[in-house]
């Protein structure tokens, strides 16, 4: 069986931004001219997080950072390693030579102006260009993309989401912020007595926009799409608890959702969080929601 030759771009892809886009579709250019496999090579975690020891809050989970590079840019083959002592100790040259071409068959690789990788971060673009001509290997490095004057990085966009400020983040990120999950029962509250909902779990280190209700889109397994009011927060109407929830109201859907793997893509921050005196007043908030939601799709985003 013959292997097949990749072309392979480097980074960790938090957000899959405008600046990973430039890179990403570069590599998918020279995968196509060469006959080769448009690849990804990245970490499960954050380096940093591993190096520090302290958590880092991310835009996206790794499932979500999967799905972005293959479904917006034809990303074929997503190399997702686990970041660990050996990977952290592995000196940037062996990176090169023994990971990227040996075992995965690199041809050419694609890189960001600031990218630094193996040992101590010894890595840079000059040196990965020169070790590529070394080697005999193709090699791009992308320079950095910019919105009016400021930087598209992963760093500005994460504080865009912590701070609701939705619709600029998701200029810089040039798709809708998203968030896919399963499912999972809540109280029972929303489906019982106000409107169908779906409950979707908050990955571990994933950032969750402020809190607060934003004009939304659902799209289920099999690719249908609806409208949906979401509130980021604690309920405080309907819950005396503190655990942040992530709760989606969809419009115009029939049917149970439990179990049921969502793709939720934000859009507009609508209005704060607040705590009503009655359900009733909550529902009549959502009915507003709702045609706020509606609206928004009829006549800003059909």
């Amino acid at each position: 069986m013959s292997i097949k030759e990749k072309v392979i771009a480097l980074g960790f892809f938090d957000g899959v931004h405008l600046g990973h886009a430039a890179l990403l579709r570069r590599t998918v250019e020279e995968a196509k001219t060469r006959g080769a496999t448009p690849a990804v090579f990245t970490f499960d975690r954050p380096p940093k997080e591993v190096i520090t020891g302290k958590p880092c809050p991310l835009i996206n989970s790794p499932e979500d950072r999967r799905d972005l590079v293959r479904r917006l840019f034809g990303i074929r083959e997503v190399i997702m390693v686990p970041f660990d002592h050996e990977m952290m100790t592995t000196p940037w040259d062996d990176f090169v030579t023994n990971i990227l071409v040996r075992r995965y068959h690199a041809v050419h690789l694609v890189a960001g102006h600031d990218h630094h990788f193996g040992h101590k971060n010894e890595g840079s673009p000059e040196r990965l260009q020169e070790k590529c001509t070394e080697l005999g290997l193709g090699c791009d490095i992308i320079p950095k993309v910019e919105m009016s004057g400021t930087i598209v990085s992963s760093t500005y966009i994460r504080r865009l989401v912590e701070l609701g400020q939705i619709e600029r983040a998701n200029c810089f990120l040039g798709h809708p912020h998203v968030l896919t999950g399963v499912v999972r029962h809540g109280r029972g509250i929303g489906s019982s007595r106000l409107f169908p909902t779906a409950n979707l779990p908050i990955p571990p280190h994933v950032l969750v926009p402020s809190h607060g209700v934003y004009v939304t889109r659902v799209t289920l397994e099999d690719g249908t799409s609806y409208p949906a009011v979401t509130n980021v927060g604690t309920r405080p109407t309907v819950n005396n608890g503190t655990d942040v929830t992530v709760e989606a109201c969809l419009l115009d859907f029939q049917g149970d959702l439990y179990g049921r793997t969502l793709r939720l893509e934000f859009f507009r921050h609508l209005r704060d969080e607040v705590r009503f005196d009655s359900l009733d007043a909550l529902k009549a908030q959502i009915a507003s929601d709702a045609d706020a939601t509606r609206r928004y799709f009829e006549t800003e985003h059909p």
